[in-house]
């Protein structure tokens, strides 16, 4: 009995030396299969949108295997850490189609069947938003958006009640992620210009809709996105023509105008000036609020801002809570004497 006893034990340990070769041996090869799809936002040049560039340093620290990225209009430079670049190629003839979300899910879908991503990453933008549901329900997997900090592989963190709460979210989607990172909470990979290897993808026709036409607003100014200073205005701008104030504010520091959503729905400005968790996130070296009174939804759209102006009548008023400098002042007189000043 003793010596049955003793030949089980040592079965047993065989066993599980077996067993834990195996789970090295997988976790080794899933390791060395670690790979990430960043996808491109579509530009009117060569050059990486800035967005893209945040999502391609967020990808880097998923791991430490290859990124690809995947591409609809051709990159002349990228940066160092992306090892493939990947130009997808619409079949179906129709212009500007790489913009429907029917396209761009076709892409990601199409390589991902080639190359069999561990990771496939996403910039939160409009662009972004517009396709990330339908490659999640076609790939299977349920997308983590919003990202603002990569802790891990499977782990992540993102703002929740309009960015008042931080949750720590671990994916058990297996063996593909998909995730959407904040462009603002990462910075920007630097686009060196080196080298990588190019390949074409055959990306199927979309048949179900077709791309007509594109309003967009052009302005001499920087694009509210990405400007390095943003002045808005609110409720307490009035009306819209009050907002030249802020326009030749803004031409004086080279920067973008944005807007409140509370300004918006009054019909001051068209809804693409709006910053705010409904509008579009910005994190300026410099952001001015004039007039805002700093309603939760529209903190939440800039307080990652570097430094953060306000000027407000109101004393009171929450945007001053966030603010690094505050002016209790009327904007119609401090405005222009600030735009004078900066002759």
């Amino acid at each position: 009995m003793i010596s049955i006893l003793r030949s089980t034990s040592v079965a047993s340990s065989a066993y599980l030396a077996r067993r834990a070769a195996i789970v090295r041996s997988s976790t080794a090869a899933q390791r060395r299969s670690e790979s990430t799809l960043v996808v491109a936002e579509p530009t009117t040049d060569s050059s990486l949108a800035p967005s893209t560039l945040a999502a391609i340093t967020a990808a880097s620290k998923l791991h430490s295997g290859p990124i690809s990225l995947l591409t609809f209009t051709p990159a002349s430079a990228v940066p160092s850490s992306v090892t493939s670049v990947i130009e997808a190629n619409t079949t179906s003839g129709v212009g500007n189609s790489n913009k429907l979300a029917e396209t761009v899910t076709n892409a990601v879908v199409a390589a991902n069947e080639k190359h069999g991503y561990s990771h496939i990453v996403a910039a939160g933008t409009k662009f972004g938003a517009n396709y990330l549901g339908r490659a999640g329900a076609q790939l299977g997997v349920s997308p983590v958006s919003d990202v603002v900090e990569v802790l891990s592989g499977d782990t992540f963190v993102r703002p929740l009640y309009a960015g008042n709460a931080l949750a720590k979210v671990i994916s058990k989607d297996s063996p593909l992620t998909l995730i959407s990172i904040r462009p603002t909470a990462f910075e920007k990979a630097e686009a060196t210009g080196e080298s990588a290897n190019t390949e074409s993808l055959d990306v199927p026709a979309n048949e179900l809709t077709e791309w007509l036409l594109e309003s967009v607003s052009k302005s001499e100014r920087p694009d509210l996105g990405s400007a390095s200073v943003v002045v808005s205005g609110g409720r307490g701008m009035k009306n819209g023509e009050n907002f030249a104030l802020l326009e030749a504010l803004a031409d004086k520091l080279k920067g973008a105008v944005g807007a409140s959503r509370a300004a918006v729905d009054a019909g001051f400005v068209p809804n693409d000036l709006q910053v705010g968790q409904t509008g579009k996130v910005v994190a300026p070296d410099l952001y001015i609020a004039v007039g805002i009174s700093g309603a939760i939804q529209h903190l939440s759209g800039m307080k990652d801002s570097k430094t953060i102006v306000a000027i407000n009548k109101d004393g009171d008023a929450p945007i001053f809570q966030v603010a690094d400098f505050g002016l209790v002042a009327d904007l119609f007189d401090a405005v222009p004497e600030l735009t004078e000043k900066l002759q």
